[in-house]
């Protein structure tokens, strides 16, 4: 049991990354998301897709509640940053990369209260958030969006590739049934390689 206890300073073992080209069992890494990031488990998780380019979160409202029944708002925003990470992470996985992430940046922006359980899907930074629905899908008129994520992919794996090191522009959005309750948005940072801490 001790040996699951984080420590200040010491990093946690990264999962073994996944065969060249596939996926991390969704399960396995929210799994081990919770041991890396011990706030994970009281965020209210309760599944995790990737669609394409985008990654998506649903989520139990209850145990993000502030005194006024609704969405707290500190809750909210860890969610974005931490959801923009796992992109971030995953996209980084199924092309061999086991790196250190982290935000340089991030804003929010909050649109209405969020007063049931909710999703939050995050994707590449496009043009139009218009241009995503509230299953996040792209809507009408996103022909552009994809070639623009596409090209924000990339722009990162070339950056990767000549530089050892990149960073990617992501957005988030929050929506509570057909309503959007908030837009967000986090700049990404792929660290220089190091050597590999041992997976256990």
């Amino acid at each position: 049991m001790d040996e699951l206890i984080r420590r200040v300073g010491t990093a946690h073992p990264r999962p073994v990354l996944p065969p060249e080209g596939g996926e991390d069992d969704p399960g396995a890494f929210l799994d081990w998301l919770g041991e890396a990031i011990p706030l994970v488990g009281s965020l209210g998780i309760t599944r995790m897709a990737r669609d394409q380019d985008s990654l998506r979160w649903e989520l139990a409202l209850t145990p993000n509640l502030n005194d006024k029944g609704t969405g707290f708002g500190g809750s909210l925003a860890a969610q974005t940053t931490l959801l923009g990470w796992c992109w971030t992470t995953l996209w980084l996985r199924r092309r061999g990369y086991n790196r250190d992430v982290v935000v340089a940046e991030a804003s929010q922006r909050f649109l209405a209260p969020v007063t049931g359980d909710y999703r939050l899907i995050c994707r590449p930074e496009a043009s139009s958030s218009a241009d995503v629905d509230a299953s996040g899908a792209a809507g009408p008129g996103s022909a552009g969006q994809v070639s623009r994520e596409t090209g924000a992919e990339a722009a990162l794996e070339q950056r990767l590739a000549e530089r050892g090191k990149g960073r990617i522009a992501l957005v988030q959005q929050l929506w509570c049934g057909d309503t959007l309750c908030l837009e967000a948005r986090g700049d990404y940072a792929v660290l220089a390689s190091e050597p590999p801490i041992a997976a256990r």
